[in-house]
């Protein structure tokens, strides 16, 4: 009879890395990655490929469109499953002081033992669960910290309590309204978030122009460009406030 085996983060990620000609994950029978956590929890993040686990009535239900008798490797993840001893210690799988939760603890053994008579293959339990997995291996999560400056006004309202991955940078809707006062600041700010490994997303909310005005000085400062050399990099040049024409490009030129 299959049986419940841990699986080690590193064998999923060897896993999910396999290739031949194409990724292995493009076989239907090849992998089924179940996440047995919360609607919530699940739609918030999880590991890329996983399907989410369904209840109805307090009642797992089975993955639809799977055919689990002839998939190679059945993995079952929750929040931080890391032992089996919960099959010896609680083998009626009941546990009162869960009633009325979405995820109970063990949800990933409880969920396994349910596949291991539908398959002839082992059921692996993710160990440490997606806490574990997804802190060794954050790029396989759906979940993506974006760092982001914004040029214009009004931006608080836009990411209230994100103040710490926001640099908002302020300027008038006029075409008096001048960026190279802050520019310094903002290729700073970008620089480090960089090198952090976070996505930088710049917008602003009177238009693209000035978010552009903020990748040509970024690119101009990072690799020591000129004006020119910077607007070769954007597919479409716009005007923007502050970088209006050649007179606005020399002093950007200066900044740096």
């Amino acid at each position: 009879m299959p049986r419940l085996v841990l699986c080690e983060p590193t064998e999923l990620y060897n896993i999910l890395n396999q290739v031949t000609k194409l990724s292995r994950l493009t076989e239907p029978n090849y992998l089924c990655l179940l996440d047995v956590r919360s609607k919530r929890e699940y739609d918030e993040s999880h590991v890329i490929t996983a399907l989410h686990v369904k209840k109805k009535m307090n009642e797992y239900l089975l993955p639809e469109s799977v055919d689990l008798e002839c998939v190679k490797y059945c993995v079952v993840y929750d929040n931080s499953t890391s032992t089996l001893e919960v099959l010896f210690d609680d083998d009626d799988g009941s546990d009162s002081d869960s009633a009325g939760k979405d995820v109970m603890p063990q949800a990933a053994i409880q969920y396994g033992r349910i596949l291991t008579r539908l398959t002839c293959h082992p059921v692996y339990i993710l160990k440490g669960g997606y806490e574990r997995f997804s802190g060794m291996y954050h790029f396989f999560r759906t979940q993506k910290i974006i760092w982001m400056p914004q040029v214009g006004q009004n931006a608080e309202h836009s990411f209230a309590g994100e103040a710490d991955k926001l640099l908002h940078i302020q300027i008038e809707d006029s075409p008096e309204a001048q960026i190279l006062p802050f520019l310094r600041h903002l290729c700073h700010f970008i620089g480090i978030h960089l090198q952090l490994g976070s996505v930088i997303l710049i917008f602003s909310t009177r238009g693209i122009s000035r978010s552009c005005a903020a990748a040509i000085a970024y690119l101009m400062h990072c690799n020591e460009q000129t004006l020119q050399a910077g607007l070769e990099l954007q597919a479409r040049p716009h005007q923007s406030a502050g970088i209006t024409d050649v007179g606005h490009g020399a002093q950007l030129e200066a900044v740096f």
